[in-house]
């Protein structure tokens, strides 16, 4: 353990810190505000400069004080019969897309999410919603999917984001779907990582280290959505989830083209 936190330490530039720390904060307020997208954020940027091997389990752990923070909410808005088939099949798919990311190339499966991602979004704000409550069969094929990418990549919120969005309810209830989704995604990764040994010293002191900060960015996220972000919460899901499209087919399209 002293070794792994001496090589820590001597790796982490004053730079790299405040690098880390910012990217914390900006994403643990968004995820306050919208239930969703601090995943990605924390992927995609601490990857520059830990490595995706150490960034994706990291974005789990900082995030789990935060999954409970926000867990109340859920509970007691959320509609279960969305949850509950789209938790169960998260983590079912979790271990295989953990198997893919210490194994295989993930690129085309981030394109092919990106798109649907990108189209999802195209068609929400062109005023398309499922009609009823989706079926037990929609909810676990979006489970499973976001459960693979989630494995795969840490970031398996914006496939159920898309499908919160197109229910019909309020913006409380739609966030508290998102909430209890993003709350089985940030959970069913976990094991599927330990397993794979990915939780090193180094993954652990630094969530330790980060995690205060994320919960005093989720408390602040939150507050913004309940004085006065409400107003703008679909607009701003939707712009945010559109930027992650796009972000992230580019960069999995840069991926694939250099491997």
């Amino acid at each position: 353990m002293l070794e792994s936190l001496d090589a820590l330490v001597g790796s982490l530039s004053g730079y790299s810190v405040a690098y880390a720390v910012g990217t914390v904060l900006l994403a643990a307020f968004i995820r306050g505000f919208l239930g969703f997208g601090a995943s990605l954020l924390i992927v995609m940027m601490l990857s520059a400069v830990l490595g995706p091997i150490v960034a994706v389990p990291v974005a789990t752990l900082t995030g789990i004080p935060a999954t409970f923070q926000l867990l109340p909410t859920a509970v007691r808005l959320a509609d279960r019969s969305i949850v509950w088939p789209f938790g169960l099949a998260t983590f079912i798919a979790a271990p295989v897309g953990a198997y893919v990311l210490v194994s295989l190339d993930p690129a085309l499966m981030k394109i092919s999410i990106s798109i649907f991602i990108l189209l999802m979004v195209l068609m929400i704000h062109r005023g398309w919603r499922i009609a009823q409550q989706p079926g037990s069969g929609m909810l676990l094929v979006a489970g499973a999917i976001s459960g693979l990418v989630q494995g795969s990549a840490g970031v398996g919120g914006p496939p159920a984001v898309a499908v919160a969005l197109s229910c019909p309810g309020t913006s409380a209830r739609q966030r508290a779907n998102v909430i209890g989704a993003v709350a089985a995604l940030s959970l069913c990764g976990v094991p599927a990582y330990w397993l794979h040994d990915l939780y090193t010293w180094e993954v652990v002191i630094i969530s330790v280290v980060l995690a205060p900060l994320y919960v005093g960015a989720i408390w602040a996220g939150a507050r913004y959505f309940t004085d006065s972000g409400h107003r703008h919460y679909r607009l701003a899901a939707l712009l945010t989830l559109a930027i992650i499209g796009v972000i992230t087919l580019g960069l999995a399209v840069r991926d694939y083209l250099a491997g």
